[in-house]
């Protein structure tokens, strides 16, 4: 059982300071502990240009730059941020290597999920003797803004978790990057922070992953659902949400469930070649403003039917909002014991029907939008059929 969270938009910081942790959810070791999330690396085909299309459409502003300019030779990585949302995305400058692997095998992707501690060596001890495979053992990069520690692990697929302690560290982001601030101008389109990313695993494997997070990690599950609450007349999947102890960490683990067809997991599962995260949903404090910019500026969203809103609000009781942006825009709407939210789902992002991202606003609920999952799977076997891959 979750209890409420207070001060929700403030809820992931990114500095240097050590914030004051509360534990919210029951069941939850929360031994790292875990801060936030720092930052969320994508390995692309070519940073600049996708740099560029999260400036342009999404409103991301630049910040940091490493590429041959800082004394980086094979690779380049552009920093972006809006609100307390951290952006990576990396390219090889060089044929070969686990960059262009990555891209080959995936397309363009989530890589890293880096994780904001404290003390990222004693995060790598913890979750390396509970039974975490290591991928970057403890090490430390200075400049003259200070220093940052560094470690990491691996989680499914090929994504893996860097642990990030920055306390001692006053630059930009992190030793090696420089300040970029080019004279393109973006717009701020209002998102705060990251809700949740929700990771895709492979059929039966979704216990599996659920069990990493709660031993290595010290996670608890908040919630589940599975295929009598996530299916349609043609797909279904389960899905279980596992949190860390101060709520500020939320990863949905999904997997394919029988059906008459191929579910969205099944589709994200081939063309990715594996497991990865599916979306990142992002938190917004004016879902109405930030889905009319993002779609004013190119991004597309999935289509949800008018009938919809026919009986919406029977369903989930009064609500703030007008109804009619809220039709027009395609956002949905659900309730829980806490409250209500907000939620609305782009089409993929990429050219493989593979990452896409969730816009959240949050008043109240606690929830992930159950009530939403038939409209949700739905729209998005309208898409797959399009696609050819139902």
């Amino acid at each position: 059982m979750v209890r409420t969270l207070k001060n929700t938009k403030d809820f992931i910081m990114i500095d240097n300071k050590t914030p004051e942790l509360e534990k919210v959810i029951e069941g939850a070791e929360d031994f790292l502990p875990l801060l936030g999330t720092d930052f969320v690396e994508l390995y692309v085909g070519n940073a600049k240009q996708a740099a560029y299309y999260y400036q342009t459409a999404w409103g991301f502003e630049p910040i940091a730059y490493s590429g041959l300019e800082t004394g980086r030779k094979d690779s380049v990585s552009y920093v972006l941020q809006q609100g307390k949302i951290r952006l990576v995305l990396t390219s090889s400058l060089q044929p070969g290597g686990t960059i262009n692997d990555h891209i080959s095998d995936h397309g363009d992707g989530v890589k890293v999920v880096a994780l904001w501690v404290d003390d990222a060596t004693k995060s790598h001890e913890e979750t390396t003797k509970r039974g975490a495979q290591s991928y970057m053992e403890p090490y430390t990069v200075e400049d003259e803004y200070g220093k940052v520690v560094l470690s990491g692990i691996h989680t499914y697929g090929e994504t893996v978790h860097v642990f990030v302690e920055r306390k001692n560290y006053e630059g930009v982001f992190l030793p090696g990057y420089k300040p970029y601030k080019p004279n393109y101008s973006t717009n701020n389109v209002g998102l705060k922070y990251i809700d949740h990313m929700v990771g895709n695993v492979g059929w039966n494997e979704m216990n599996k992953w659920c069990e990493f997070y709660a031993k290595v990690m010290g996670f608890a599950q908040m919630v589940s659902f599975d295929d009598k609450d996530i299916s349609t007349d043609y797909t279904a999947l389960m899905s279980k949400v596992m949190s860390n102890g101060n709520g500020r960490i939320k990863f949905p683990i999904n997997e394919p469930a029988e059906g008459k067809k191929k579910s969205q997991i099944e589709e994200y599962i081939d063309f990715y070649n594996g497991a990865g995260v599916q979306h990142i949903a992002l938190a917004t404090d004016n879902i109405i403003e930030t889905v009319t910019n993002l779609r004013d500026q190119g991004v597309e969203f999935l289509y949800v039917p008018e009938t919809y809103y026919d009986t919406v609000l029977d369903r989930v009781g009064e609500i703030d909002e007008d109804l009619a942006p809220l039709k027009d825009l395609g956002i949905l709407i659900d309730r829980d014991d806490e409250g209500y939210l907000l939620q609305i789902f782009t089409k993929p992002v990429l050219d493989r029907p593979t990452m896409f991202f969730e816009i959240i606003q949050r008043k109240g609920a606690q929830s992930f939008g159950k009530g939403n999952f038939k409209a949700l799977f739905e729209a998005i076997e309208r898409e797959q059929d399009l696609r050819g891959t139902l």
